[in-house]
């Protein structure tokens, strides 16, 4: 997969979780801070990092960076996801399921705000085992990189997207915007000129 170069993007900044932590010298406690951050611009690109430092502002911003770097693209049927979903990181798994249009992201903690920062608006997530947020994260990462679009499956299986999917094509054609309104709408612009 191409990396996306965030720097062109209008990316959104979400702090999923801080945690402090502590490492022991012979000279005793050094605390730092260890921060997950989620960016994302909300038209299918998102990404995630764990930044650590000694103050949160440091940690915020080296996890920032990371995110900017692990950005990856989302494949999205209309305002939902392709298919059902399912992938675990440590003892966290999350399962996503597609939702109708309307139904909004039905998920919590560090899932919901992943999901809407990709762009994802009608979906259903489950957290099934651990309910840490780090591992939460990393594992809606591997859910949406697992996601494949309908296009690619049908020529892997050497069929149309019409046999896989019919409904993915009545759903392009009424999101699809009629000719005839794209010509009126051509003519006055001509006039004006």
């Amino acid at each position: 997969m191409p990396r996306i170069d965030a720097n062109k993007l209008d990316l959104e900044e979400h702090v999923l979780n801080t945690n402090k932590v502590n490492k022991t010298h012979k000279g005793g406690r050094t605390l730092s801070w260890s921060v997950l951050v989620a960016v994302g611009d909300r038209k299918g690109r998102v990404g995630t990092g764990l930044g650590k430092a000694r103050a949160i502002p440091d940690a915020v911003r080296k996890a920032v960076e990371r995110a900017k770097k692990n950005m990856m693209e989302v494949p999205l049927a209309g305002t939902s996801i392709p298919h059902e979903v399912q992938a675990s990181a440590g003892a966290a798994k999350v399962m996503l399921k597609p939702a109708a249009p309307g139904c909004g992201v039905v998920a919590g903690g560090s899932v919901r705000h992943i999901l809407e920062l990709a762009g994802i608006r009608d979906v259903l997530a489950k957290s099934l085992g651990s309910a840490n947020p780090v591992n939460c994260a990393w594992a809606t990462i591997r859910c949406l990189k697992s996601l494949k679009r309908a296009d690619e499956v049908a020529r892997l299986r050497g069929k149309t997207v019409a046999e896989m999917v019919p409904w993915l094509i009545r759903l392009r054609e009424e999101e699809a915007p009629p000719m005839a309104v794209e010509e009126e709408l051509e003519e006055p612009l001509e006039d004006a000129e």
